[in-house]
């Protein structure tokens, strides 16, 4: 089965959208989602629609850290993303917010393990910057791949039966077959708000029967998205990183 892996879509309509096409050019099966659908982005309506019609079509999904403030004031964050939070409760409705609360911190599909932050303490939302984080999460899951977001930047770690440990910034469109003898855990870029200075937005192709991963790079309409955010009356630093990356 071809999987397409998304995170970090952030509220994101024509980021998603195209990469959801992207996907589907791909000859994508089924869908996962790897939380953060809402925060920064001003369609945060449109993209919780869109998981909720994805799921009940059999996608699978987790929730992320931004998801979880949408109904938890525990959750602290930047000013920046705190406004977004705070605006984003004001549009979502009751059934939006439900679903958001109700996704499930991790995933389990056969081999594979889905989760937003990583899997030691998936409810601390700790990030996976380097080796040491990988090598935490992946001693956590028997896994033969796990998938994670979070970080909004690109990379790929591997673990040996001696716990040797490999990691590297994928190459976009450049096929890496993750072998049986070692563990691996993908980080994605997002969705959303890539963070790896470069502005097209990232997503993940897996194939479950070869082992193939493929990182893939969307170009979408940047202005549009920017100035939705603009619009709205969000910080316009959230619009002006998005041409950015970062």
């Amino acid at each position: 089965m071809r999987l397409a892996v998304f995170a970090d879509i952030h509220a994101n309509r024509q980021a998603f959208d195209a990469c959801l096409k992207a996907a589907r050019v791909r000859g994508a099966e089924r869908i996962v989602l790897l939380g953060d659908f809402v925060g920064y982005g001003a369609d945060p309506e449109w993209v919780v629609d869109t998981a909720m019609e994805l799921v009940g079509q059999g996608a699978l999904a987790v929730r992320g850290n931004h998801d979880q403030a949408v109904n938890s004031t525990a959750e602290t964050m930047n000013a920046e993303a705190q406004m977004a939070i705070e605006w984003t409760r004001g549009r979502l409705g009751a059934p939006q917010r439900r679903f958001l609360a109700d996704l499930p911190l991790t995933v389990q599909d056969q081999d594979r393990l889905y989760v937003h932050s990583e899997a030691s303490q998936p409810a601390r939302w700790h990030y996976v910057r380097a080796t040491p984080d990988a090598a935490r999460s992946m001693i956590a899951t028997p896994a033969h791949v796990s998938f994670c977001g979070h970080i909004h930047r690109p990379a790929l770690y591997s673990m040996s039966a001696t716990a040797k440990m490999t990691s590297f910034v994928p190459k976009t469109d450049v096929p890496v077959q993750l072998l049986r003898g070692r563990q691996w855990l993908a980080v994605l870029g997002s969705v959303g708000q890539p963070r790896d200075g470069h502005p097209s937005a990232s997503f993940v192709m897996f194939d479950t029967e070869s082992c193939e991963i493929t990182y893939c790079r969307v170009p979408y309409d940047i202005e549009t998205a920017a100035n939705r955010i603009r619009d709205n009356g969000l910080p316009h630093w959230l619009a002006d990183r998005l041409s950015q990356g970062r």
